[in-house]
């Protein structure tokens, strides 16, 4: 990282393809998202979907300077873990409702994010460009979970512009998705290729992958074993843009714990299938009804 604040967007500097028809924010609210389910045990890839994202300057000091202790995942885990699934839960199933009183909550913590003129990198979690590559981290991982616990055939240009609402749930403008499959897939080489991820932040993204924010005792029982399903989840240029090795061998026992998640998964009842997703949405609109914070 060079020395002094410089835009942690560059990464996004790429020509963007060109924007489908502006839609307002109530059509856009209102948009299906039918067409994504989400197998339950995606969750247990969350740690590499974190790294994805975070692996872009602004977003991973964002979240390593965050003033915001409430979303701090090393002091709320079990916190910070339900504002992020419950957020995937809501905008993919969620009602228009839904997704206002979301945005709202997660707005007001996103408002104090902000960098300061000792930040490494300039970034601002309302930045809609922040939130496209967070929203295309998303949507990546549902296409990886699809192919390896649920349906590759579900994988449509349909489903991705459905993929929209990982990020028009917050405020990135719906014309920013790219406008197709095949433009997505430009963006995301495009912006990949210019990730640089720098020692303070690789530190901050093993300590995720080791499952550190838990508990000592539990995190040093699973820790080896977090780090492996994370490096196994990680797309191979973020493997080695982490410095994380990974071997034949690993690859080989990786597939075997997928083939047997898989014959598990696919044979369980839907309630279960859908588990987590299904308990925070439900824990949401509870919330709403009540009147509790939502995150």
């Amino acid at each position: 990282m060079t020395s002094g604040t410089v835009d942690g967007t560059a990464a996004l500097s790429i020509d963007m393809p060109q924007p489908i028809r502006t839609r307002n924010r109530a059509e856009t609210d209102s948009a299906p998202g039918d067409l994504l389910d989400m197998p339950g045990i995606s969750a247990l890839a969350g740690a590499a979907n974190v790294i994805m994202q975070l692996g872009l300057p602004a977003v991973g000091y964002g979240v390593a300077e965050s003033k915001v202790d409430s979303g701090n995942l090393f002091k709320h885990p079990i916190k910070r873990g339900r504002t992020t699934l419950s957020y995937l839960a809501v905008a993919v199933n969620g009602t228009p409702e839904d997704r206002k009183a979301y945005r709202k909550a997660v707005g007001h913590s996103h408002a104090q994010v902000r960098s300061t003129e000792s930040s490494p990198v300039e970034y601002n979690a309302f930045d809609p460009r922040l939130q496209l590559w967070v929203a295309a981290c998303l949507y990546k991982g549902w296409e990886d979970m699809q192919i390896l616990y649920g349906d590759p055939s579900a994988i449509t240009e349909e489903a991705y512009q459905q993929g929209a609402l990982m990020g028009t749930t917050l405020q990135m403008p719906r014309e920013m998705w790219p406008a197709t499959r095949a433009d997505f897939q430009e963006y995301w080489d495009g912006t990949v290729a210019q990730l640089e991820i720098d020692d303070t932040i690789r530190e901050l993204l093993i300590s995720i992958a080791k499952f550190e924010f838990l508990p000592k005792p539990v995190s040093m029982l699973i820790g080896d074993f977090g780090l492996f399903l994370t490096t196994g989840f990680l797309p191979p240029e973020f493997r080695e843009k982490m410095g994380l090795e990974w071997t034949p061998r690993q690859q080989q026992l990786f597939d075997l714990h997928n083939r047997i998640v898989r014959f598990v998964v696919t044979r369980l009842p839907e309630p279960m299938r859908a588990f987590p997703f299904n308990a925070y949405l439900w824990d949401v609109r509870r919330r709403i009804r009540t009147g509790r914070k939502l995150i």
